[in-house]
């Protein structure tokens, strides 16, 4: 699961090189275990747009590709962008017909009202200036087509809160004025952000999407498997990741060793009446 850092000023305008580096290191463990964990989003957000047969759909931030995968069982034409070529390699293994292409979200390489829907599961927050990665997602979306936007449930809410602070003290400070990982799960932050890229929020929902581990060592290589552990891993090392990790999955373990954790998210549609 994507754990997010939302910082929205003092970044360069482009995005993609550094986070496609940090999300490709360890692509295979993402789309083998991780990305699954999303999946009642998926579902959720393809049920809210109702999408079918031809439905054109862009996946902003597609990663290895399953929530096209998804969209395309659905009958919809799928294309993708992500800034990491590692994950597209396994979303292309996945959808061969779709258009996959590698790109930044502040800048996408498609024609405008190119869309019905476009959706960011936990990337337009990792977008240089997420308003302008929005107002690429509105131009390319025909008018009164929506655009969804998805992060992190309420912190309270959800047992996964304790993973994502695992990692905290692994990485660099943020500076001063960075937003913290759960900064668009404010009540209304979702809805300001969209509004700031000239999209008319519609709704807010949330999902319940608990992620599920077999036994530690593949929650350790799951969880590990996110841009921001791969990060944390380069500074601090894998046995502390590993022992971050083991000790924040400890109260969720399960009598067969297995790992269950309760998470939610929340997500934004809103509709391009420009």
């Amino acid at each position: 699961m994507t754990v997010i850092d939302t910082t929205m000023a003092t970044t360069p305008a482009r995005s993609g090189e550094t986070n496609g580096r940090a999300w490709g290191l360890r692509a295979t463990d993402w789309a083998n275990i991780q990305e699954a964990q999303c999946a009642p989003a998926y579902h959720a957000v393809f049920d809210k747009a109702v999408v079918g047969s031809e439905t054109r759909l862009l996946d902003a931030g597609c990663g290895a590709g399953m929530a096209l995968y998804f969209a395309a069982d659905l009958g919809a034409r799928v294309s993708g962008i992500d800034a990491s070529t590692a994950l597209l390699e396994v979303a292309r293994s996945r959808l061969p017909n779709a258009h996959l292409v590698h790109g930044d979200l502040e800048e996408l390489p498609f024609e405008d009202n190119s869309f019905d829907v476009v959706s960011g599961f936990n990337s337009f927050q990792y977008a240089a200036n997420p308003t302008t990665a929005l107002k690429e997602a509105r131009r390319v979306t025909r008018l009164g087509g929506r655009v969804f936007t998805m992060t992190w449930g309420a912190p309270e809410t959800m047992e996964a809160t304790a993973l994502v602070a695992a990692l905290k003290p692994l990485l660099p400070p943020a500076p001063p004025n960075a937003n913290g990982p759960f900064a668009l799960s404010v009540p209304g932050k979702l809805e300001e952000l969209a509004a700031s890229a000239g999209l008319t929020p519609v709704e807010v929902f949330d999902v319940d999407a608990p992620w599920s581990y077999p036994d530690l060592a593949t929650a350790q290589k799951g969880l590990g498997s996110s841009g921001v552990a791969a990060k944390a891993a380069e500074v601090s090392g894998q046995e502390a990741l590993d022992a971050a990790h083991a000790a924040a999955l400890a109260p969720f373990r399960q009598p067969d060793g297995s790992y269950r954790i309760r998470a939610t998210f929340r997500v934004l549609m809103a509709e391009n009446h420009h």
